[in-house]
C-alpha cells in the first residue's frame, strides 16, 4: 500500500470497516512496530554516558593534582587539560600507538587487572631534560630513539609519582593501590587485554613550556566492571559532599606540613644612608643602626614577624635566643 491512498482505496477501506472485515485494533497493532537500534558486535559499547562523564570528572581532578606536582617538580610552566573520555576497543588504541612508544603498565590494585599510561615521546624527553637541568625544549626533536638506562630510570620515577596521584581522585569510589609494573617501548608487548575488549580511553593534552604532547590512560572495561554501578555522577557527588577528613588524613597532612621549609630571618637593625655614602663605604667602616643594644631583635617567618629575640653565640656560631612569641594581631599594636 502506498503512503497516499486513492479515493477508491479510501472507499474500500471504509466499506471494510463498516462490514467488520477489518478491525481497527489490527491496524493500530501494525503501526506499533518495535524500534530497532543498530548494534555493532565488533565494537561493544559497555560504558554508559553517565559512567564516562564520572570518569572525566575523576581525571579532571587528577589533572589538577598532576599540574601542581609537575610545576614544582620540573620548575617550569605546566598546563594540563582533559581532552576527551571515550569508549573504544583495545585494538583501536593499540593501532594508534607509534613505535617507539612509552607505555607504563600499571597494576590497578585492588582491581584484578592492569591499565596503561601512554606518554608521548615529546613529553617524556622534555620531562627528562628538565629533571637533568635543561630547558626541556629538545622534546620537540623529531628523531626517534630508544631511551637510555639513565633516562628509563628517571622516567620510571616520574611515572611512579604519576600513578600515586591517582589515589586521591579515585578515593571517593575505591581505595586504590596502583603499582608501576613495567615500562614498554613496543605496543606489541603491552597486550593487557584481548583486541576486542572494550576500554575507556582518557586523553590529556599536556604543555611543558613550549613542548606539547598527549598522555593517554587506557582503562579496560573488565578491570573496573565491579564498581561501574558506582560510576554515577549523582552518587559520586553525593559521596564527595559527605566525605569527612579522617584522623589518618589529618595526620598525613600535618606530617607533610611539618616537613615544609620556610625562611626564618632575624633583623638586627636598619639604617638610612645616602647613595653617596653607600658608594664611599670601605672595609672597616661602621654603620650606626636604629636599634639599641638592649632592644630585642625582630624575627620574621616568611616576611611576617613572629618572635622577639636576643643575639648571642652558640658553639662559635652566631645565634639568636627567642625571648617572646608574637601572637596574631600583637604586631599591630606597635
Amino acid at each position: 500500500m502506498s503512503d497516499v491512498l486513492s479515493q477508491n482505496e479510501i472507499d474500500e477501506l471504509l466499506a471494510a470497516l463498516s462490514t467488520g472485515e477489518v478491525d481497527v485494533k489490527d491496524i493500530e497493532e501494525e503501526k506499533k512496530e518495535k524500534k530497532v537500534r543498530k548494534y555493532d558486535f565488533s565494537r561493544p559499547d559497555k560504558f554508559a554516558k553517565d559512567q564516562l562523564r564520572t570518569l572525566e570528572i575523576i581525571h579532571e581532578n587528577f589533572s589538577r593534582l598532576l599540574n601542581n606536582f609537575l610545576s614544582g617538580y620540573l620548575r617550569t610552566y605546566i598546563e594540563i587539560e582533559v581532552i576527551s573520555v571515550q569508549s573504544l576497543i583495545y585494538t583501536e588504541f593499540s593501532n594508534s600507538i607509534s613505535n617507539p612508544a612509552i607505555l607504563g603498565i600499571v597494576d590497578f590494585s585492588p582491581f584484578s587487572g592492569q591499565i596503561i599510561i601512554d606518554v608521548s615521546s615529546d613529553i617524556a624527553y622534555a620531562m627528562i631534560e628538565r629533571v637533568l637541568g635543561g630547558t626541556g625544549k629538545s622534546g620537540n626533536a623529531k628523531e626517534s630513539r630508544a631511551l637510555t638506562e639513565i633516562e628509563m630510570t628517571l622516567l620510571r620515577n616520574i611515572l611512579i609519582k604519576f600513578i600515586n596521584l591517582l589515589k586521591e581522585p579515585w578515593g571517593n569510589i575505591v581505595e586504590l593501590r596502583p603499582k608501576l609494573e613495567n615500562i614498554e617501548t613496543n605496543s606489541q608487548f603491552a597486550q593487557i587485554v584481548s583486541p576486542a575488549e572494550s576500554i575507556a580511553l582518557v586523553t590529556f593534552n599536556l604543555h611543558i613550556g613550549d613542548v606539547e604532547g598527549m598522555v593517554n590512560i587506557c582503562i579496560p572495561h573488565y578491570v573496573i566492571e565491579p564498581i561501574l554501578p558506582s560510576l554515577s555522577s549523582r552518587l559520586w557527588f553525593a559521596t564527595t559532599n559527605k566525605k569527612e577528613i579522617t584522623s589518618e588524613e589529618r595526620g598525613a597532612l600535618e606530617q607533610g606540613i611539618s616537613k615544609s621549609k620556610i625562611n626564618l630571618t632575624t633583623v638586627v637593625g636598619g639604617s638610612k644612608i645616602t647613595v653617596s655614602e653607600l658608594l664611599n663605604l670601605q672595609r672597616g667602616d661602621i654603620i650606626l643602626l636604629d636599634r639599641s643594644v638592649e632592644e630585642p631583635l625582630d624575627i620574621f617567618v616568611e616576611n611576617k614577624i613572629k618572635f622577639k629575640g636576643k643575639p648571642g653565640i652558640k658553639k662559635k656560631n652566631v645565634a639568636v635566643l627567642i625571648t617572646e612569641v608574637i601572637e596574631e594581631g600583637d604586631e599591630l599594636d606597635d
